[in-house]
């Protein structure tokens, strides 16, 4: 996830890419049957429920298709095993402005791989029914996976895959509303998003939008940046969001080690975001010829700790 402009609240602003021909299928189907039989990490809310001092909350960022979608039966698993609360599963698109090179060149790997939206939601629902207490929210950008789909039958179709909740990437304004009716009619959690120095009405909107967690970017710039937090600001601005948002309050943007999300948490945070330093290691692994899951093993280990 990524985007450094503080205007939208419902997600990152658009980056710049072709709109695909076709959006996904209406929610019925196959897919369905797999959101029936999810098991106990599907249905709303509940993304970070078992943190504790010591053990923050934890979503893990990775584009789909890097590594392949055959992989991700085995990525699920791992992170299902090692007491992560969320994937952050992005399909993947093209040219993003804000992100920085780590994640575009994972994003190109996966559409070199055929990765398209129709392909990720199949895998999701694949996944799904194994899986004990990680949830998956998709993150999708408007203008390259979903612009002339209907809001309703988008949100089914993620729905009935089996995704717990949805990041919409971009959502022009005039459509926001469309977007948020869509995602409450399917019972289909939102992902929101802001910044700790966004408007106060982005704020607001923020906060009343989010039903799955408010995903707070923690400063400016592209993803994959080395930028050093300002705790103060952040804690203010967490403190804001806990006071007015019912959904959890996830924090990203910077955070790459465990003493990170450790400090999150005490800034009182309910769980933490990583993206690049993770999709890094996939990268080095596919790069030198090993298996880019035990490498991602290896690094949620680190993370996660004891």
């Amino acid at each position: 996830m990524s985007d450094p402009r503080p205007a939208p609240a419902n997600g990152p602003a658009p980056a710049n890419g072709p709109a695909p021909a076709n959006g996904p299928a209406p929610g019925n189907g196959p897919a369905s049957a797999a959101a029936t039989a999810a098991g106990p990490a599907s249905g709303p809310g509940g993304f970070f429920t078992r943190t504790a001092a010591g053990r923050p909350g934890l979503a893990l960022f990775l584009n789909a298709g890097d590594p392949p979608l055959d992989r991700l039966p085995d990525l699920a698993a791992l992170l299902d095993e090692s007491d992560i609360d969320c994937l952050e599963l992005a399909v993947p698109f093209p040219g993003s402005v804000t992100d920085g090179p780590v994640i575009r060149r994972s994003a190109d790997r996966a559409l070199a791989h055929g990765t398209d939206l129709a392909a990720v939601l199949a895998a999701v629902a694949r996944v799904r029914p194994g899986l004990k207490r990680l949830r998956i929210a998709l993150l999708a950008d408007f203008s390259h996976t979903v612009k002339g789909t209907a809001p309703g039958d988008f949100a089914a179709a993620v729905r009935d895959a089996g995704c717990d909740g949805l990041l919409l990437h971009g959502v022009p304004p005039r459509l926001r509303a469309a977007h948020y009716e869509a995602a409450h009619d399917a019972g289909l959690p939102l992902v929101t998003t802001c910044y700790a120095v966004s408007r106060p009405d982005a704020v607001a909107e923020a906060a009343a939008q989010a039903t799955a967690y408010l995903y707070l970017v923690a400063h400016y710039g592209r993803s994959g940046t080395a930028v050093a937090l300002d705790h103060d600001r952040l804690a203010r601005s967490i403190a804001a969001l806990r006071a007015t948002a019912t959904a959890p309050v996830a924090v990203g943007f910077g955070v790459r080690t465990r003493a990170d999300t450790l400090l999150l948490q005490d800034l009182g945070a309910d769980a933490a975001v990583v993206g690049s330093v993770g999709v890094a290691r996939i990268e080095q692994a596919l790069t030198e010829g090993r298996d880019p899951v035990e490498e991602f093993g290896s690094f949620v280990r680190e993370l996660r700790g004891p």
